[in-house]
């Protein structure tokens, strides 16, 4: 099992965490073992426990509503130009 954190205004799902984990969300942003994210609040977003995540999860192209999973129509795969210099040459 395991943990996401949501935006209410989208039910978008931006992270998952080990249910293990312990995440505390304010008015600030919420905490994570490693992280804080600011963009993430008491107000805006929520967190759900014990949730099984789908397997092709990626960051943003599923919604969670609290009970059921669906894919977001408005995902689009992130694939960078490689002349960038995003990822290290094979």
């Amino acid at each position: 099992m395991a943990q996401t954190i949501t935006f209410n205004a989208t039910n978008k799902s931006a992270w998952i965490f080990e249910d293990s984990d312990i995440l505390t969300s304010t008015a600030d942003g919420t905490t994570c073992p490693d992280l804080v994210i600011t963009d993430m609040n008491s107000s805006n977003s929520t967190i759900h426990t014990g949730v099984t995540v789908p397997e092709d999860w990626n960051w943003g192209n599923y919604l969670f509503d609290g009970t059921t999973w669906t894919i977001d129509p408005n995902w689009v795969e992130f694939d960078p130009d490689p002349s960038l210099g995003l990822y290290p040459e094979p």
